[in-house]
């Protein structure tokens, strides 16, 4: 699901490579700022966190960072933290320094190093009252199409009940082949998952130029991207030195599974205090200077259009009148009104909704797998775990999941 949705949504992204941000080029006359967003993930590099000498924790800067995500928190905005620095932070402790590291021992590093970043995070919020929440995931588990509902639920309550989600690779059980080696395109996808509206990259640089400012005096800083052409994507640099295995190669890729999904992304210096409060104001206005990417639709519509245009459906639900009714003012899909399941589909799938006359009134997700559709058809949610042994969602097509026609 993930990867079809990029290819089918990114094309349409933008305007021109002028407005880009090209030599000559005038930026749009407003930008959003941090107070725009309503959902945000905040990605945190390993050499931004972690000092690089002595392995430990930066506590004075995640403090600063951690009184940005109150602030956030306070005013109504749900945040989702996406970090690295478990290696960076673990393998100090191992006596894993000053040469590159095999996989197992990066995965020894990183079993060590995410105890003491989750107390960090813990610590540090806690003195906002806020509680943390950790999670780790590998690449499968964003791609997979189950493990992705799943991570989408959870993430989903963590924030309804006022958790911040802190969100790590889980490189203690990766491989190669399924890690994603860099938590830029993690946060990425994180972003696109949950549908966030905003994707913060806190990074060692304030965000695109025309070429890399350490070795040209010259380049140029490019404020907004409206489309990621060919032109844009040759001015990422290498990747720095050190223990970060970013860089803007990376974030360019980012950047295009974040617009792909109706999410904004913005690449900021991260190395300063309160590095969120400082993309509060524009940088006419005193804010921080960064790099905004801009998506052509929002993040539900981005979705919606997804499941809408999606020419594979896996079967179909014929719907009662009242459900037709219902749907058609904007409501769920509950099983009472579910008359007909046909075909045979997982939970997750693309399936058609039909009217009682056998038209396609909509598409959606559906909650459950077709042979527990079939057997909860007809009857009320309270009724769904004595049928089917478990508690799913209420739901057999959530609203936020349904394409009406």
């Amino acid at each position: 699901m993930m990867t079809m949705m990029a290819a089918t949504m990114v094309t349409t992204t933008a305007t021109t490579a002028t407005t880009a941000g090209a030599p000559g080029a005038d930026a749009p006359a407003r930008l959003p700022t941090l107070l725009d967003s309503r959902r945000l993930v905040v990605k945190i590099g390993s050499a931004l966190l972690v000092d690089s000498a002595t392995g430990q924790v930066r506590r004075e800067w995640l403090d600063a960072l951690a009184d940005d995500v109150a602030a956030c928190r306070k005013r109504g905005q749900e945040v989702v933290i996406v970090t690295s620095g478990a290696v960076a932070c673990g393998r100090e402790h191992l006596g894993l320094v000053g040469r590159p590291l095999r996989l197992e021992e990066k995965q020894a590093a990183a079993a060590t190093g995410q105890i003491r970043l989750a107390a960090a995070y813990q610590e540090t919020l806690a003195r906002h009252g806020i509680t943390v929440a950790q999670v780790l995931v590998t690449l499968e588990d964003t791609e997979e199409r189950r493990r992705h509902l799943n991570g989408r639920a959870t993430i989903d309550t963590l924030l309804k009940l006022g958790a911040i989600p802190v969100i790590n690779e889980n490189d203690t059980v990766a491989t190669s082949e399924i890690r994603f080696g860099d938590n830029d395109r993690l946060a990425a996808r994180v972003a696109q998952m949950i549908s966030a509206d905003t994707l913060v990259l806190l990074s060692d640089i304030d965000g695109l130029y025309t070429a890399d400012p350490r070795k040209d005096p010259d380049a140029r800083h490019i404020p907004v991207v409206q489309e990621l052409t060919s032109d844009i994507e040759n001015m990422a640099g290498e990747p720095p030195p050190g223990y970060s295995s970013g860089g803007m190669v990376t974030k360019i890729v980012a950047a295009r599974v974040a617009l792909a999904a109706g999410c904004r992304m913005v690449i900021a210096k991260g190395k300063r205090m309160n590095p969120l409060a400082a993309l509060e104001q524009r940088p006419e206005n005193g804010g921080a200077l960064c790099t905004w990417f801009l998506p052509a639709a929002e993040p539900s519509s981005a979705r919606k259009a997804w499941i809408g245009g999606n020419l594979n459906a896996a079967g179909s639900l014929t719907v009662d009148a009242g459900a037709l009714k219902a749907l058609a003012n904007g409501a769920s899909l509950l099983p009472a009104g579910v008359r007909a399941v046909d075909g045979d589909f997982d939970r997750g799938d693309v399936v058609v909704v039909k009217s009682p006359d056998g038209r396609e009134v909509a598409r959606g997700l559906t909650a459950y797998a077709a042979d527990d559709a079939r057997r909860i058809a007809g009857r009320k949610s309270h009724e769904i775990e004595e049928i089917l042994g478990y508690r799913g969602r209420d739901e057999m097509i959530h609203r936020d999941d349904l394409v009406v026609r």
